[in-house]
């Protein structure tokens, strides 16, 4: 652990002993192997945080924007579209990178077949919003050469549920024409970003929320799905917007049961996703954590509370 995570380690551990001190218990971590164990998680989030915000501040090869490449990275690839004032198309590919995931074998590679239209060309965004139904369209006329063996490939992690079978409930077609129709109906992604800023009176946090509560129309997206998106789009420098909250009250799982953990001392604890999302603003604002770190840490810490593990997602 280097010298500044050390320092973090101390602060992190001293700030949540204080609260549960001075301002609400935290039974959760009466067990000095769960305090740890939570600052250390905390840690790990601050870390992947300031990952994208490293690798957003440089260039970037054209090369991880072509998904042809093995190199192609959709999160550098928005950097890349960034940087070449091309906000549309920056904004789209982290949609589609939050969509697809990245599978622990596969990589980008489902992303990767579409976004590149198996080879053929690229379904920018130019050309995607300016028929939300035709990528849809694509995918079930190519069906079966995406499933061929060697080619087929599949969603990350928080997207297994997902499809690109033409006719499923979980359509990927469908995904796409709702989101594009979202955005179309501000007029692109870059009056959608200023509108959501505009109405909040520049607030980075009244912002994110009116964009979460925006996204509801988009099918397939739930919590995880809207905050994996927003707060990316937060890191990428693509928009001044900053959660202003976990969003238990939105079907959360892990994040509510390790704050269920912490404040009640037990996962299956009754305090109510409201009240703990009131106990998490004042934890947040103690500690000076951002609140993406804070749904990260809390949900990778109820897997193993006892001691770190690190999770990738």
């Amino acid at each position: 652990m280097s010298k500044l995570d050390r320092q973090r380690l101390s602060d992190l551990e001293n700030g949540l002993a204080s609260f549960s001190d001075e301002i609400l218990p935290l039974p959760g971590i009466d067990d000095p192997n769960n305090l740890n164990s939570l600052a250390c998680q905390f840690i790990d989030s601050i870390h992947r945080v300031e990952y994208v915000r490293t690798i957003a501040s440089r260039s970037v090869s054209p090369s991880r924007a072509d998904p042809s490449s093995n190199l192609f990275d959709p999160f550098k690839a928005a950097i890349y579209y960034r940087n070449q004032g091309n906000l549309e198309e920056a904004c789209w590919l982290v949609f589609l990178a939050t969509h697809f995931g990245k599978h622990g074998r596969s990589g980008w590679r489902l992303l990767r077949n579409i976004y590149g239209a198996l080879g053929d060309s690229i379904w920018a965004w130019e050309d995607t919003s300016s028929n939300p139904e035709a990528l849809g369209s694509w995918i079930s006329v190519n069906y079966p050469e995406l499933i061929k063996p060697g080619v087929k490939a599949s969603f990350g992690n928080h997207r297994k549920y997902e499809s690109i079978k033409p006719g499923s409930t979980a359509s990927t077609g469908a995904v796409i024409a709702s989101y594009v129709t979202w955005v179309n109906s501000h007029g692109g992604h870059i009056a959608l970003l200023q509108r959501a800023l505009d109405e909040s009176s520049g607030d980075p946090r009244l912002a994110f929320r009116y964009l979460y509560n925006g996204m509801s129309g988009v099918k397939r997206f739930g919590r995880t799905g809207k905050f994996d998106f927003l707060t990316m789009i937060a890191k990428l420098g693509l928009a001044e917007i900053e959660a202003d909250s976990a969003y238990l009250s939105d079907n959360a799982t892990g994040p509510l049961r390790g704050s269920k953990l912490l404040f009640g001392g037990a996962i299956n604890s009754n305090l109510s996703a409201k009240t703990l999302e009131e106990h998490l603003a004042l934890l947040a604002n103690h500690l000076n954590v951002g609140m993406q770190e804070m749904e990260d840490a809390l949900c990778n810490w109820q897997k193993s509370p006892a001691k770190f593990k690190r999770f990738s997602g």
